[in-house]
C-alpha cells in the first residue's frame, strides 16, 4: 500500500496540473479542495520542492507549481521522492542497496529472484503512469458520472 503520504501527494500535484498554467497555488486552496491536513500538505510540499518536482513562490502571487509538464512526473517519482526505494527488498534497491542478513549467495536467492520480477513490473507500471495520465482518469470518470437532476414539474403529484 502507498503511503497517506504519496495518496496526498498525488492529489496535489493533480491539483496543481489542472491550474493555470504558470501559476501559482496557495497550500490553503490545495488542503481545503483536496481535503488534506494544511500542516501535513506543507510538508509534503516541502519535500516535493526539495526533490525537484514542485517549484514555490513567495509574498504575494506566491504558491506552488510543478517545475515539469505533468506528462513528465511519474508515479515512481513521486513515490521515490518521498518513501524512498520502490524495491521489495534492501538487496535490489539502487539508492539503499544492502545485502540481506543471512544471505549465502545473492546470485542465486529464490527470494531475490522472485522479488526482481516483482520490482520489475511494480516499476514499469509506475513509470509509465504519469501526473497527466491521473488528471485524464479523473476527467474520464467526471463525464461518465450523471448528474443529479431535480425532478420535473410535470411528474410532481401535485395532490401530496
Amino acid at each position: 500500500m502507498i503511503t497517506m503520504k504519496t495518496k496526498y501527494a498525488l492529489k496535489a500535484l493533480t491539483h496543481l496540473a489542472r491550474a493555470e498554467e504558470g501559476q501559482p497555488v496557495l497550500i490553503a486552496e490545495i488542503a481545503e479542495r483536496e481535503g488534506i491536513p494544511r500542516k501535513f500538505l506543507e510538508l509534503i510540499l516541502r519535500e516535493l520542492r526539495r526533490s525537484g518536482l514542485l517549484e514555490s513562490r513567495k509574498g504575494r502571487g506566491g504558491g506552488y507549481s510543478l517545475r515539469y509538464a505533468p506528462a513528465n512526473i511519474t508515479v515512481a517519482a513521486v513515490i521515490e521522492a518521498l518513501d524512498g526505494s520502490l524495491a521489495p527488498v534492501a538487496c535490489l534497491s539502487p539508492t539503499a542497496y544492502r545485502r540481506c542478513d543471512g544471505c549465502v549467495d545473492e546470485s542465486t536467492c529464490g527470494v531475490r529472484l522472485v522479488m526482481a520480477d516483482l520490482y520489475a513490473a511494480t516499476i514499469g507500471v509506475l513509470e509509465a503512469i504519469t501526473v497527466a495520465d491521473i488528471v485524464e482518469r479523473i476527467e474520464h470518470a467526471s463525464e461518465r458520472r450523471l448528474p443529479i437532476s431535480p425532478p420535473r414539474l410535470s411528474s410532481v403529484n401535485p395532490s401530496r
